[in-house]
């Protein structure tokens, strides 16, 4: 079908129903010169969504996340900033990278790490050490919530962060993931491309606006031009074919892709 909408902006409101995530883009410089490198996670085979593809870190928004938000003066129904929250946790129990948490010491980043991966929640670990989390660190730049019948409908917000200065060894939590590493935008896009790995379509959005950019400066001054409207994609005939398509005003370098090329989820 072809939206009505389309040369129009991104709906305002998510579908209903639609699952609130976060997720974290975090920019390293690279060790050897160049565009700064993006932390990227390849999910399990065995998950029900986006099963082996390379990703962002980030996941569901959970109650929890808006007490610890509105202990950081958030007011209890804001959204953002449970999902900055939302985005750190999950960061953190992911891939053991303590973003946007500089009083939790490298050594002690594993043991907070574990004690959420067995349910301890972030509020009680939070005020046992008497620490804050720095949620202003987090640059909000996108909110997606496509909406595919064959997978789940997440509502996600996207946020971008410098990585800490220490670079110790990252390490997956085999239930979500298989693998972690660091690529600049444009090297993941080259290993897609070669079919070297799999990315669905917000990722591969996603990456080719950050390419845009070489460091999180760069990136943070380009967020800033354009509003973080909802994108809903869309179907629309173009030329004979189904094409995927997402709003023009977003900063979006490439706005729609041919469906039958399209990985949803």
């Amino acid at each position: 079908m072809t939206d009505p909408n389309a040369s129009s902006s991104a709906p305002a409101a998510a579908p209903e129903g639609a699952i609130p995530a976060a997720t974290l883009v975090i920019m390293r410089p690279a060790p050897g010169g160049g565009p700064d490198e993006i932390l990227m996670v390849k999910r399990s085979a065995a998950m029900v969504f986006a099963a082996g593809a390379v990703v962002f870190p980030g996941g569901r928004i959970d109650p929890d996340d808006h007490v610890v938000a509105a202990r950081h003066g958030f007011a209890e129904d804001d959204i953002d900033g449970a999902a900055r929250v939302a985005a750190l946790r999950e960061t953190l129990e992911e891939t053991g990278l303590a973003v946007g948490w500089p009083t939790l010491a490298e050594t002690d980043a594993e043991t907070v790490r574990r004690a959420l991966l067995e349910g301890q929640l972030l509020s009680e670990i939070l005020s046992g050490r008497g620490e804050r989390l720095e949620l202003d660190a987090l640059l909000p730049f996108a909110r997606w919530c496509p909406n595919f019948k064959e997978t789940r409908t997440f509502d996600t917000r996207f946020y971008a962060a410098s990585a800490p200065t220490h670079r110790h060894e990252l390490t997956v939590e085999a239930a979500e993931h298989s693998h972690i590493f660091w690529a600049s935008a444009q090297a993941t896009l080259a290993m897609a491309d070669r079919g070297e790995v799999s990315i669905i379509f917000p990722t591969r959005r996603n990456l080719e606006r950050l390419a845009q950019a070489d460091d999180f400066a760069a990136f943070s001054a380009h967020a800033a031009a354009y509003p973080v409207d909802l994108v809903t994609p869309w179907i629309e005939t173009r030329e004979g074919a189904s094409h995927l398509c997402i709003p023009g005003h977003l900063g979006y370098p490439v706005t729609s892709e041919p469906f039958e090329h399209v990985r949803r989820g």
